[in-house]
């Protein structure tokens, strides 16, 4: 009996596994009983299931917070690649899903510290050094197709060194950097146009050239003295200050010839040599300027400039890589770029009157022709009682057609040269040396009779803009000849003694091409310009040049702009 009690306790109770029973064929039937709790089909209805070959490699885990970045180690390790693209995401179902609210609230806190960055012992640094220093020496020593490749052997740190302590470009442009002002302030009722980029200027081709054709010619001319063609560094001449005569830079509106020449319809387009030139020459400029555009109701085009501009002031070095810049130290030292333009300004006014013959009495004029008109600025009455008179100029008012563009300019000449017995006319115009220390270039007195050629050259790539608008303002004249002077200072602290230290006859077209400045270019740049004018309404318009961006903007601005300075102006008169 004890041994029947035991027995019982130890036995356990088995129940047989749902078996569903198919009366009709092998295998479990189509109809199984769905509410018998022991269906297996009830019991795993809502596990997921992801098949998978026995090839598959099985990734993941149920909360992966790290797939993205072993996903990236992996595309940077190719042979981890490899062996887990057959199982990526091959199993995503099991992975760890969060809601989109819960994901963003989520940080992941990295407590992995950083790996120290190996230095290597400077025994090693040293023999490294030794290495490429022997490698550096090799090159140096082989031919010349690689003697520029030691630089390049150097290590990228070694090489930016060296670039800093040579006065690298990088470090040049950042210490010469300049961000000017522009020229006038823009307000708030003044609307932009449009905006046109240097490179758009620079493309600019007129297939065909204008025709020229002469108005009228006002003024006199004197001859030029062949004196001057055997000036040297050696038989330097001191320039002269001409205090009594008087220049009239007058803009395309105060112009009284061409207030006639539009009443009169000669032309729908009217402005004057320097102007022109401006524009014909601005790809070039660095220095921020504008123009003022004013549109006639009949669709007359005037190209002006603004009475308190500094327009007719040369710019010195300002095409330069380093350009004079205003010091904190001395705003007004004889070196800062406001000084230096006034400097050139009245040096180049005197070189082109002492280049000419002067006549010992006044009634003795044999050296010097009259055009049918006089000066149109000059009052003799004012001129006579205060001792001036007016510098040798003439005023040459011209008419470029150019298609339906029928434009009319008023052109300045200098001076009269023998040439081959020929009476020609021509320009002048004086560069000017003030230190070459300071401005990049090359001393004058030790090259400018041997080596003229590197002067100007040297001239031309600190002076790119102002050389092309003179030749520009040749062409316009049909100047026969160009006339360009070299002067010095003095010492290099004197900015009001000067010596000419040589002169130089050029042809304009000619001196064109070797700057490469295309004729074709300037007039298709003045035809751009108006025809986009042509196009719009009557009113006043503003050209500037960005004093940042080689850019041109173009404004719209009311009617009465810039007639508050005149009205001051005329008061203070």
């Amino acid at each position: 009996t004890l041994h029947t009690t035991q027995t019982r306790a130890h036995t356990m109770v088995f129940s047989l596994p749902y078996v569903p029973a198919n009366t009709s064929s092998w295998g479990p039937p189509k109809d199984e009983d769905i509410n018998n709790p022991n269906n297996p089909m009830n019991k795993w209805a809502n596990l997921p299931y992801a098949p998978y070959s026995r090839g598959d490699r099985i990734s993941g885990r149920s909360a992966d917070f790290t797939s993205t970045w072993k996903s990236n180690n992996d595309r940077n390790d190719g042979r981890r690649t490899r062996e887990s693209s057959s199982g990526k995401n091959a199993n995503e179902e099991f992975q760890y899903k969060v809601e989109k609210s819960e994901q963003a609230s989520f940080q992941l806190v990295d407590t992995a510290k950083a790996p120290k960055r190996f230095v290597a012992p400077a025994k090693k640094r040293a023999q490294q050094q030794s290495r490429l220093r022997q490698l550096n020496a090799r090159a140096r020593g082989g031919n010349e197709q690689q003697k520029d490749t030691g630089r390049y052997n150097q290590p990228q740190r070694t090489r930016r060194r060296n670039n800093w302590g040579k006065g690298g470009n990088n470090r040049r442009n950042w210490h010469h950097r300049v961000d000017r002002q522009a020229s006038v302030a823009v307000k708030a009722d003044w609307v932009v146009v449009d905006e046109i980029t240097f490179p758009i200027l620079s493309k600019q081709r007129s297939e065909d050239l204008p025709s020229e054709e002469d108005l009228f010619s006002c003024g006199f001319l004197d001859q030029y003295n062949d004196a001057y063609e055997r000036v040297t560094s050696k038989t330097a001449v001191p320039l002269k200050r001409f205090e009594n005569k008087e220049f009239y830079p007058v803009t395309t509106t105060d112009d009284p010839v061409i207030e006639n020449l539009a009443i009169e319809q000669s032309g729908n387009v009217f402005a004057t040599d320097v102007i022109l030139a401006h524009l014909m020459a601005s790809p070039r400029s660095v220095i921020p300027w504008d123009i003022v555009v004013q549109k006639l109701p009949n669709g007359t085009l005037f190209f002006d400039k603004r009475d308190s501009s500094q327009f007719d002031f040369l710019t010195v070095s300002e095409t330069a890589n380093q350009p004079p810049l205003r010091s904190d130290d001395d705003p007004e030292g004889i070196n800062s770029p406001e000084r230096l333009s006034l400097e050139a300004t009245t040096i180049n006014q005197n070189f082109s009157q002492q280049i000419l013959r002067q006549s010992k009495t006044p009634n003795n004029q044999s050296h010097r022709k009259n055009f049918d008109l006089p000066n149109p600025f000059y009052d003799e009455d004012d001129g006579a009682a205060n001792g001036m008179e007016p510098a040798s100029v003439a005023y040459k008012y011209r008419r470029f057609t150019l298609g339906d563009i029928k434009l009319v300019c008023r052109c300045e000449l200098h001076g009269l040269v023998q040439k081959r017995g020929e009476e020609q006319t021509m320009t002048a115009f004086a560069l000017n040396e003030w230190d070459s220390k300071l401005s990049g270039g090359i001393n004058w007195r030790d090259k400018i009779d041997t080596q003229r050629g590197a002067v100007l050259a040297t001239e031309l790539k600190n002076n790119s803009c102002k050389l092309a608008k003179w030749t520009a303002q040749s062409i316009l004249a049909g100047a026969d000849q160009m006339k360009i002077g070299y002067v010095s200072r003095v010492t290099k602290s004197n900015a009001y003694e000067h010596v000419i230290l040589a002169t130089q006859f050029y042809k304009p077209k000619e001196f064109a091409q070797q700057t490469t400045l295309s004729v074709n270019n300037m007039w298709g740049i003045v035809k751009m310009l108006v025809e986009f004018f042509g196009g719009k309404d009557e009113g006043k318009y503003v050209i500037m040049r960005d004093p940042n961006k080689p850019i041109l903007r173009i404004f719209s601005v009311p009617p009465s702009t810039f007639e508050e300075d005149d009205n001051d102006e005329e008061d203070e008169e």
